[in-house]
C-alpha cells in the first residue's frame, strides 16, 4: 500500500520540489546584495541616456535602496 502511495504521488512531490527551489531562487535574486547595486547601476545609466524619465528614476531607485537596505540590516541581524 505504501509503495503504492509513493508512486501516485511522485509527480506531486516532484511539483513541490520545484516549487521550492524556484522560491528559493528568487529569494536569493531578490536578497542579493550585488544584483541590487547592479540594477542601480544599470537604472542610472538608462536615466543618463534618457531611456527614462526623472521621476521613474526616482521611484524606481527608491525601490532598489529599501530593498538594499533590507538586505543589509537583515544580514546584520544574522550576525
Amino acid at each position: 500500500m505504501f509503495l503504492l502511495d509513493s508512486i501516485l504521488l511522485a509527480p506531486l512531490k516532484g511539483v513541490v520540489w520545484l516549487g521550492e527551489k524556484l522560491s528559493e531562487m528568487a529569494e536569493h535574486e531578490l536578497s542579493d546584495e550585488g544584483r541590487i547595486k547592479e540594477e542601480l547601476m544599470a537604472l542610472q545609466l538608462q536615466f543618463e541616456l534618457d531611456q527614462i524619465g526623472e521621476q521613474e528614476y526616482d521611484q524606481k531607485e527608491q525601490e532598489l535602496l529599501a530593498r538594499l537596505d533590507a538586505v543589509i540590516k537583515a544580514k546584520e541581524k544574522e550576525l
